[in-house]
């Protein structure tokens, strides 16, 4: 009899279209909402993305999932509400959640005491905590999206759960030891990070968008051409490379698309039932860690009057010392003909933050130009040292991709690419911090288009669950303080780093805020608002959702 291993996730909504992913335990057909659906296979697993058609907008249809014809989904004795599909309508208000960097506990003691208090503790969940309150609340107030901002798994920090599957099949005496290694490890990682009930049922019924940070590979993934070469002497390397891009091809990437983009990626449109797609997903796995230009993991959507484009900030980096961007010229090209005007908002999404602490930002310049030789060959040495043991790897260290990042959201918001939406906001996670900034630009003689521009900001939160230690949190104080900022823009000038025409300040005093957190954007019509809720525990109950802070953009 076949079962549900994984899901349903409810990924892509449109307006009258919608598609849902699922694990099942062999080959089988899957039906939801009358829709029947073939599985695939990739290396011994199975999955489907359903396509679900003919909906109406702004509607709310309850689902079931059904496996060769029994009912799977939802579980017998469900306490959770009925799944839905909540079709966008334009014209109504869109409620975003979004946050990132999120390890696989147990909810109890010891894991979600604070950091200090053990070495096992990972703090509260604030997804888990989030979906909680959703339980209580009619469906009119839950979220739209749910936005991760990569390190949805954790590939070097295992659940307890894939800790013991992979002690069962190798020895952890030899690298990697403990951390996953395959495309098999993969699988039950994810298995771990998205089976609890709790959050079973959230993805069941809030679509989701996600894109990939170091973390779901390992940390400080493609930081440098040095780091890679390095890596690539490793002999477990390769497999645990191949395995986290397949795996992120199947678990995540397939559901940020539409029906439509379905159809014109590349592997899944060859992908028969009946036959196992596992060489054609480890072919694309293998020639998208050498050729950047393999495969676009960018991606958007619109949320009826919003854009939402997602940047591949992670796995598309060009990494020589002399020409070091973001992502190659093709997929920047694609990302400039996305990010348009004509919306009501424009929300750009990176994993990696697009503006940090001032300081952290010129220690970024500084750190780049000293690594391509400013001050000399041992000086680029040891700064690719502190590079690595730092992690100075965000857009600041791609100077060429931050200015032309600031200058594509300088030309949305002056209407230089059609009518100027009401925001432009960049939203960011992977700093294990929170901030909300506003942002400015130098004219530099550009005039605005009939005197309008958007509202510039960028919000930033992290972690879903990994929150840092006392003395992580004081370190990380450091780099936001007066005096670190003033040395290191010396530093960054001393190197020779270029002035940039883009200012920013953060809207709050308490700024910048440590806990796990979830951040949720409102949008109804031309306004905006940004909202940082952390996990607490009740009174004596389940946790709670505490506010930090909450800003109208626009």
């Amino acid at each position: 009899m076949s079962e549900l291993v994984l899901g349903p996730l409810l990924r892509y909504v449109g307006e009258r279209e919608a598609t849902i992913w699922v694990e099942t335990d062999c080959a089988c057909e899957v039906e939801i909402l009358g829709n029947r659906t073939p599985t695939f296979e990739v290396s011994g697993h199975h999955y489907a993305l359903a396509r679900i058609d003919e909906l109406e907008p702004g509607t709310a249809t309850p689902y079931e999932v059904h496996v060769d014809g029994e009912c799977r989904w939802p579980p017998a004795h469900s306490p959770h509400p009925p799944s839905v599909i909540r079709t966008i309508k334009e014209g109504t208000s869109y409620r975003v959640i979004f946050g990132s960097c999120r390890v696989a506990r147990p909810h109890e003691p010891p894991y979600n005491l604070k950091r200090d208090a053990d070495a096992r503790a990972k703090e509260i969940d604030a997804l888990y905590t989030y979906a909680l309150r959703m339980t209580t609340r009619p469906p009119e107030e839950w979220p739209d999206l749910l936005l991760w901002l990569g390190d949805q798994v954790y590939a070097d920090d295992v659940s307890n759960g894939t800790e013991r599957f992979i002690a069962s099949r190798r020895t952890t005496d030899d690298a990697p030891g403990s951390e996953v290694a395959d495309f098999e490890e993969y699988t039950r990682l994810y298995l771990d990070s998205w089976s609890d009930p709790l959050i079973r049922w959230i993805l069941s019924t809030v679509s989701s968008a996600m894109i990939f940070d170091d973390h779901d590979i390992v940390d400080d993934w493609n930081i440098s051409e040095a780091w890679i070469r390095e890596i690539r002497r490793q002999p477990w390397w390769h497999e645990r490379i191949v395995g986290g891009i397949m795996s992120y091809w199947v678990y995540q990437h397939l559901g940020n698309l539409s029906p439509s983009q379905l159809d014109d990626d590349p592997v899944y449109r060859r992908i028969t039932a009946g036959e196992d797609a596992g060489p054609l997903v480890r072919e694309l796995a293998e020639r998208s860690d050498h050729d950047v230009g393999a495969m676009r993991w960018s991606f958007h959507r619109d949320l009826g009057r919003t854009r939402l484009v997602v940047i591949d900030s992670r796995a598309g980096r060009v990494l020589g010392e002399q020409e070091r961007r973001m992502v190659d010229e093709r997929e920047w090209d694609y990302i400039q003909r996305s990010a348009s005007g004509d919306f009501d908002h424009v929300l750009i999404a990176t994993s990696v933050p697009f503006l940090l602490a001032p300081g952290m930002h010129h220690l970024e310049q500084w750190n780049e130009r000293v690594c391509a030789g400013a001050w000399g060959g041992l000086a680029a040495r040891a700064a690719e040292r502190i590079r690595q043991a730092i992690d100075l790897e965000h857009w600041a260290a791609f100077d060429r991709s931050f200015r032309e990042l600031a200058e594509l959201e300088r030309s949305v918001a002056s209407g230089e690419r059609g009518r100027p939406p009401a925001t432009v906001i960049t939203l960011s996670g992977d700093v294990h911090h929170a901030y909300v900034q506003e942002v400015a630009f130098r004219s530099n003689g550009r005039g605005d288009r009939a005197g309008e521009r958007a509202a510039v900001y960028q919000a930033v939160c992290s972690p879903m669950r990994n929150a840092l230690s006392s003395k992580e949190r004081r370190i990380m104080r450091f780099g936001w303080s007066r005096p670190f900022t003033a040395v290191a823009r010396l530093l960054a000038r001393a190197a020779g780093a270029r002035d940039q025409d883009i200012r920013w300040r953060s809207v709050d005093e308490s700024e910048p805020w440590f806990n796990n957190q979830l951040a949720t954007l409102d949008l109804d019509g031309r306004t905006a608002r940004v909202r940082l809720e952390r996990p607490g525990p009740g009174d004596g109950g389940p946790p709670q959702l505490e506010q930090l802070a909450e800003r109208r953009l626009a």
